[in-house]
């Protein structure tokens, strides 16, 4: 009786400790598979364009590319800016983002700018609907605020789009008359 409780025991602490063994990977896993999420996106790509304005923000871990009308600026990332827009991307469901659909639809007629994300996840590129400028998609709000800023900082490119449609309307009139 007392060798069949030895025994008995002895498979139940073997048991015990493997199971323990195994949590304990499982666990290291999950801390392992959320490392790979904080630096699975690579690149994210904002274009904005229409008639005589072509802009692009490329983000990487590492560096900021400005491109306006093929004038480029290149700038070091910030580590805390970079981490803050990877966690918005991070956020949405990649896949999706071409399906979503835009609240507005002021670029078909150049009132506003056309803009599209394109980011580059696990070395798939993923491209987001066409939006108007300004005016995302509630899902790609914040991580358009995040890139571009406070909808504030752009008055300077709506006023630029104005200017450039008022031209275009003087002009068109002008030849019309003579």
């Amino acid at each position: 009786m007392r060798l069949l409780f030895i025994i008995t025991n002895t498979i139940l602490i073997s048991l015990n400790i493997s199971c323990f063994h195994q949590n304990k990977t499982e666990n290291n896993e999950k801390i392992s598979t959320k490392v790979n999420q904080q630096n699975k996106i690579e690149k994210i790509q904002l274009t904005e364009i229409t008639r005589g304005i072509n802009r692009n923000s490329i983000l990487t871990p590492t560096s900021k590319i400005s491109v306006y009308n093929g004038d480029s600026t290149k700038t070091a990332m910030i580590p805390s800016e970079w981490s803050n827009i990877a966690r918005q991307a991070e956020a949405l469901d990649l896949s999706k983002i071409s399906d979503l659909q835009s609240p507005t639809t002021g670029r078909f007629s150049d009132q506003a700018l056309s803009s599209t994300f394109m980011i580059t996840s696990g070395g798939t590129t993923y491209t987001s609907a066409t939006f108007d400028a300004g005016r995302p998609p509630k899902e790609l709000e914040a991580l358009y605020n995040a890139m571009v800023g406070s909808k504030g900082n752009r008055k300077k490119d709506t006023l630029i789009l104005s200017e450039f449609i008022l031209y275009g309307l003087f002009y068109n009139k002008r030849a019309c008359f003579n």
